[in-house]
């Protein structure tokens, strides 16, 4: 019975660091992700600075729990994983060759 109880113990390992991968997937790559968007969309909006950022604020509400209820909504981690990261090292990549707003 030890044996048996065991294996199951060793079983469900693989499963939580896939389930922990996800949730710092979700909240770290979600925050980085909404972060680096924020800041691009402030960066593109033709409008003013001020106003630019506030509406850049508003939408990463919106985009960190979206990104946060797909990360646990998608069957493989690796799409989600690729997708949070990617777009949050894209953003922020894109908001680094821009620049400063002048």
């Amino acid at each position: 019975m030890n044996n048996d109880r065991s294996a199951k113990q060793a079983a469900a390992w693989p499963g939580v660091a896939r389930m922990t991968a996800r949730a710092l997937t979700a909240l770290f790559g979600g925050y980085a992700a909404a972060a680096a968007l924020a800041s691009l969309l402030a960066r593109l909006l033709p409008i003013a600075l001020a106003e630019a950022s506030a509406w850049g604020m508003i939408l990463s509400f919106l985009v960190f729990a979206g990104l946060g209820l797909w990360a646990f909504h998608e069957r493989r981690l690796a799409i989600v994983a690729a997708a949070i990261w990617g777009s949050a090292l894209v953003a922020g990549a894109a908001v680094l060759l821009l620049g400063a707003r002048a």
